[in-house]
This record gives structure tokens, C-alpha cells and sequence, in this order.
């Protein structure tokens, strides 16, 4: 496995663990004391946390390292196509994903808020 290829399993396993615990990165960037972009980073992908941090992480999230650091088959089960498809994209897009963890911490007046902007935007 490349580098790249490493670096892919384990943030997709970090946003499966993350999503599962009901944890943003905003939340968990604060609760153990890591700068939001580093964090980032190993969730999108582009950098490969140090065994230390993955160790920091396992233990945060009460897992192993094998459940953030081997790959893993989606156990993604969802009754509806559309729910399955919406899913995929917001959990391989990077963009998506962080949208979707910001709209997350978001309270429901500011989400309905968001809503009507992007009706309205669409009309």
C-alpha cells in the first residue's frame, strides 16, 4: 500500500469512527487539544497522523488501532437510494464532508436559515 493509499484508509476510517461516536472535528479538534487544520488534514487524506496521535485517537474513541489504521469494507446500510448516494458523496468528497460537519454543530433555526438561502439561491 503507497503512502497516498494509507493516508486514504485511514481517514476514511477516522470519519466512520467520528460519524459513529456522533463527534465533529470542530469537537474533537478541542477536546484533544489538536489544530483544527491538522485534523483536517488526516481526515481529508493529506497527511498521516505519527503512532502517537493514532494512539491519542484510539484512546479518545475507545477502538483499536487496527479500526483506524487497516481498511475496512463500508458497513454503510441504508434503505433508500437516495440516502445511500447523498451518503457516498458527503463521505468522499472532502468539501461535502466538512460542509456537512459544519451543518452538523449548526442549530436547527440556522439550519432552516441555510435552507431558505439556498432555495432561494436555486431559484
Amino acid at each position: 500500500m503507497t503512502e497516498k493509499e494509507y493516508a486514504q484508509v485511514i481517514a476514511k476510517n477516522l470519519k466512520r469512527i467520528a460519524f459513529e461516536k456522533d463527534k465533529s472535528q470542530a469537537q474533537i479538534a478541542q477536546e484533544l487539544k489538536i489544530h483544527r487544520a491538522t485534523l483536517s488534514a488526516w481526515m481529508n487524506g493529506t497527511r498521516t497522523p505519527k503512532m502517537s496521535k493514532i494512539d491519542m485517537l484510539c484512546k479518545y474513541f475507545g477502538c483499536k488501532r487496527s479500526d483506524i489504521m487497516e481498511p475496512h469494507s463500508d458497513n454503510y446500510i441504508y434503505h433508500f437510494d437516495d440516502t445511500d448516494r447523498i451518503a457516498k458523496i458527503i463521505r468522499d468528497d472532502p468539501v461535502m464532508h466538512n460542509l456537512f460537519d459544519i451543518a452538523r454543530d449548526c442549530t436547527p433555526d440556522n439550519l432552516e436559515l441555510i435552507a431558505e438561502v439556498l432555495k432561494r439561491m436555486k431559484q
